[in-house]
């Protein structure tokens, strides 16, 4: 599995020719270590007698940080697992009509769970987003510049990842299924649109 790989053998692999990993397990990879930088900030942050008034809030958002981090990692791993299937699909014969029939409803298929696998990286990423405005607020001053580098890993992760659902938008062909995330697309563009700026003006008050 990829989360268990030594990193300089994950970067060796996704700089290969092989098609898996690519940018989509990157985008999920990136959300988790935005999300665990966060769980950093909170386990620094409890324990310490100047934050004890905040010390159930920062609680809570660890449980959420290390919840999201946990998903975002098993989406690395569904990533790759869609993609394979897809490219298995690909290489099915289509030496008749019936055959190419086959061959399209199933990669139709493939294509649709390939682009909502992205699609929750890009929601779980939102939702790193999401607390990094609280634990900005009340992690501890003396890592605040990690919950920066959260919110920008995190968006990164987001857009990282909106980008592999647009790209397998492209073929699907069902209009309702490609109204439906371009829609859902939007809304998180909506959300997520100014929420890095407010975390890093808290982290640079707070340097």
């Amino acid at each position: 599995m990829l989360k268990d790989m030594k990193i300089k053998n994950f970067m060796e692999m996704l700089s290969s020719k092989a098609a898996t990993p690519g940018g989509g397990s990157v985008a999920a990879l990136t959300g988790a270590m935005g999300a665990a930088l966060l769980s950093m900030v909170g386990n620094l942050t409890v324990g310490k007698e100047q934050y004890k008034e905040v010390e159930d809030d920062i609680k809570d958002l660890l449980k959420k940080s290390e919840s999201l981090r946990a998903t975002l990692q098993e989406l690395m791993e569904k990533d790759v697992e869609v993609f394979n299937q897809f490219m298995a699909i690909m290489k099915l014969p289509r030496t008749n009509e019936e055959e190419k029939k086959n061959r399209n409803k199933k990669m139709q298929s493939a294509l649709i769970e390939a682009a909502r696998v992205p699609l929750e990286v890009a929601r779980k990423s939102k939702e790193v987003i999401d607390i990094c405005l609280e634990i900005a607020d009340k992690g501890t001053k003396n890592a605040i510049s990690d919950v920066g580098v959260g919110v920008l890993l995190s968006e990164a992760a987001f857009h990282s990842a909106i980008i592999n659902v647009k790209i397998n938008l492209n073929m699907i062909k069902d209009e309702n299924t490609k109204k439906e995330l371009s829609q859902e697309i939007e809304n998180l563009n909506n959300m997520v649109k100014g929420e890095k700026e407010k975390v890093l003006e808290i982290v640079l008050e707070r340097l």
